[in-house]
């Protein structure tokens, strides 16, 4: 049976979907764009919104009873390809070896003209 992961520590989802699904022992997050859940802002330098958006997904995970350290596959999503060494160095401090497997694409446009969004799946 799948059940809906709702937490008020991340933004609501901005559409009709969810902010994490788990099924199977599984969950799924949706994207998580750097919206902080307080403010309903954003901030605009690269660090700071791949920052946001772990927080984002590290909120919904515990919300579901799981962790940043039980996530097995991660999708990157970039406005700009150039962000990537700094995405990574944010990344790298949210997880730890061995690490998860992950996809990063640069994409034409995000919502609300984010410069970085991340969805995650993890273990329960």
């Amino acid at each position: 049976m799948k059940q809906v992961i709702e937490t008020n520590d991340a933004p609501p989802a901005i559409g009709p979907y969810s902010q994490a699904m788990r099924f199977n022992g599984v969950i799924m997050t949706s994207g998580q764009l750097p919206i902080n859940a307080e403010t309903g802002e954003m901030p605009e330098d690269i660090k700071a919104q791949a920052r946001q958006s772990l927080e984002n997904v590290k909120a919904i995970l515990e919300a579901a009873g799981s962790s940043m350290d039980r996530v097995m596959k991660t999708t990157v999503y970039l406005k700009d390809m150039n962000d990537f060494s700094d995405v990574n160095e944010v990344y790298k401090q949210y997880f730890s070896l061995p690490f998860p497997a992950r996809s990063c694409v640069e994409v034409a446009r995000l919502p609300k003209d984010a410069r970085v969004e991340i969805e995650v799946i993890a273990d329960c």
